[in-house]
């Protein structure tokens, strides 16, 4: 009998051929939404499947290599100056003297605006003329470019580009080309290079440059792009929130500065005023419960993002019931697109308005209440509240389809997302054991947030004079006692509320971060927040870097496991906000202190989640590597760091 072996390298090179999510972790991305452009740490586009020059979900370069004739690049640095620009620094020393000195510096600036890409090379070079050195003859560099019209969906499944030809043209006539233009679906792009000789090499334009020898050159190009059916255009105007003065701690100051650059770089614009796409690149436009916690978070220094948030919401709030769609009257969506979104496979596809999460309706109206008492002008709240009566009513008649006086999500469509509450991946719902929860499912932290939308929506309803407060707090009253007698499960550390009830309406056991998501929200009395407050600070929830999404004791926990094990900064956040308003200000105060060193192992630029290492055991915690940054919410999680720590 013969028995043959694949050899290491065979099947590693079958387990690349196998399309795979692109790993951003290591990647350099510089943005103005809607547009962004990736690259790796040394400014090169084109060696990693998300790389590339983008606007919305549409991705209009996949490559941009450079050559300078007569020496490699040999990177030394990477500079970010800001969210939108970043300058690659490297030697050219194949055009060295003689001695030990690099003598020829090269600087690339790329800096990205919410139309388009600019990139700006610098040749710096000691040995210039008039200098005491050998005279060098005029240097050549050569730039390829390749168009492309892959969609957001085939990249992040790893699919090859999608390569376009490029019509070359000349300005005033001329014979020599010197911008070239091409289609990216409905992306109109045009690429312009002052002084290049511009020419097309398969499926490359290629940009080239012949410059004397000096003491500094410079060449550029342009990438512009005109998006006519986005369904978001970039902010223009200037922003209106800024870092708080006076922070004392280095680390804090520092997180907040970054923050608020990505932030500002977030921005995106409708009719109804300015929102924060959720982060880059895969969620790069309207999330419901993503644009209303980032600006949620804001709130401490700014109202005008949670306004204008509110406002775009509350124009796509639904109207009917669509199963396919997940609309309902009264209902706020989850995500806006220009087209239908394939996720992970062809079973599941998300319409470009879909209206598949629980959280954001009573989000939407917590939000409303806080921004009205951080001062909303009374004007704008008065505009929203037949929204507001119509998200309360949505709790009440679609929310609680089953009529238990909790809300329940599941699938109608078979083709939208399983899970929807904020953990929206398929294994997120699990039981101690490791088994997963049937549908229906009623998530423990929706119900803190239906619980807190009455009791303040009520509030609201007073305050304007309009009937219904005294039945809104009932109702909440009636959703905390069946809460109190459903949610509560023990383990072997504690008693704890259950992640979720199934389809049964049997308690999900596991210990999850759901729970602190309770605090603050006048669900639980003052003894089962004790309870909870303790818990998310225990050494199986807290990692030292932040909160983990699942308890170390639980069967499927794994650090790096998306929702189950993984630290996630705005889930973090809002555990922290909770302690705080509940008056848990050492537990609040612990977590924050985590998070903060989290931010300093990132470089102030929080990731969307990180692995769930213990600090014990590590001195930063190890990158989930498919996680966007920056990512909105997990941004402005300074912001109730900051809150926490004052």
């Amino acid at each position: 009998m013969t028995t043959t072996t694949t050899p290491p390298d065979a099947a590693e090179q079958a387990a690349h051929a196998v399309p795979r999510q692109p790993l951003l972790h290591d990647e350099v991305v510089v943005l103005a939404a809607p547009t962004q452009a990736w690259s790796d740490r040394h400014g090169d586009v084109g060696t990693n499947p998300v790389h590339g020059y983008w606007t919305g979900d549409q991705r209009v370069v996949s490559a941009v290599t450079l050559a300078v004739a007569g020496s490699s690049v040999e990177p030394v640095a990477t500079v970010p100056t800001g969210a939108r620009e970043v300058v690659f620094t490297g030697l050219l020393r194949g055009l060295d003297g003689p001695g030990a000195d690099p003598d020829v510096r090269l600087d690339r600036i790329r800096t990205v605006r919410v139309d388009g890409v600019h990139e700006r090379l610098r040749i710096t070079d000691r040995l210039a003329p008039g200098q005491p050195a050998a005279e060098h003859s005029g240097r050549t560099v050569t730039v390829r470019i390749v168009p492309d019209a892959s969609g957001m969906d085939a990249v992040k499944v790893g699919a090859p580009p999608v390569p376009v030809p490029a019509v070359l043209a000349a300005d005033g006539g001329g014979t020599d080309a010197d911008r070239a233009s091409w289609t990216a679906g409905s992306v109109s792009v045009t690429l312009r290079a002052d002084g290049a000789t511009v020419t097309t090499d398969g499926d490359a334009v290629v940009l080239t440059w012949s410059l004397p020898h000096a003491r500094t050159v410079e060449v550029a190009w342009d990438c512009r792009v005109t998006a006519p059916d986005a369904v978001a255009v970039g902010a223009t105007t200037p922003r209106m929130f800024h870092a708080p003065q006076g922070v004392q701690d280095d680390r804090l100051r520092r997180w907040l500065d970054r923050a608020v650059e990505d932030l500002d770089a977030l921005r995106l614009r409708r009719p109804e005023g300015e929102f924060l796409a959720a982060g880059a690149p895969w969620f790069f436009t309207l999330f419901g419960r993503d644009s209303l916690w980032a600006a949620r978070f804001l709130l401490p220094v700014d109202i005008t993002v949670a306004g204008s948030t509110l406002r775009v919401l509350a124009a796509l709030q639904g109207t009917r019931d669509d199963p396919a769609t997940a609309e309902q009257p009264g209902k706020i969506p989850h995500e806006l697109r220009q087209a239908s979104l394939p996720v992970d496979n062809d079973e599941i596809s998300l319409p470009p308005l879909y209206y598949g999460t629980v959280d954001a309706t009573p989000l939407w109206i917590c939000t409303l209440h806080d921004a009205w008492r951080a001062g909303l002008p009374e004007d704008q709240v008065r505009a929203l509240l037949p929204a507001l009566e119509r998200a309360l009513a949505w709790m009440r008649d679609s929310g609680d389809a089953d009529g238990d006086g909790l809300l329940e999500y599941v699938d109608e469509s078979g083709r939208g997302l399983a899970n929807q509450g904020w953990k929206d991946s398929g294994d997120s719902v699990q039981w101690r054991d490791g088994r997963l929860a049937d549908g229906p499912i009623a998530l423990c932290e929706v119900q803190g947030y239906a619980h807190e939308a009455a009791v303040h929506g009520a509030d609201l309803l007073d305050a304007f004079g309009l009937p219904g407060g005294p039945e809104w707090r009932a109702w909440a009253a009636r959703l905390a006692d069946r809460f109190r007698a459903t949610f509560w499960v023990t383990d072997a550390v504690g008693p704890h509320p259950a992640i979720a009830l199934d389809a049964r309406k049997h308690a999900v056991d596991s210990a999850t971060s759901n729970i602190g998501h309770l605090l603050g929200t006048g669900l639980l009395d003052e003894r089962e927040e004790a309870v909870v407050a303790a818990r998310v600070v225990a050494p199986d929830m807290a990692s030292g870097f932040g909160l983990r999404t699942l308890s170390t004791t639980a069967s499927g926990y794994w650090s790096l496991s998306y929702h189950g094990g993984s630290v996630w900064a705005h889930d973090t956040a809002v555990v922290v906000a909770g302690l705080t308003r509940s008056g848990f200000r050492d537990e609040a105060r612990e977590l924050a202190e985590q998070l903060l060193a989290a931010a300093v192992a990132f470089d102030f630029r929080m990731p969307e989640l990180h692995a769930g290492d213990a600090a014990a055991e590590a001195s930063r915690p190890a990158p989930y590597p498919a996680a966007c940054r920056p990512q909105a919410w997990s941004a402005a999680a300074v912001f109730p760091v900051w809150v926490a720590l004052r």
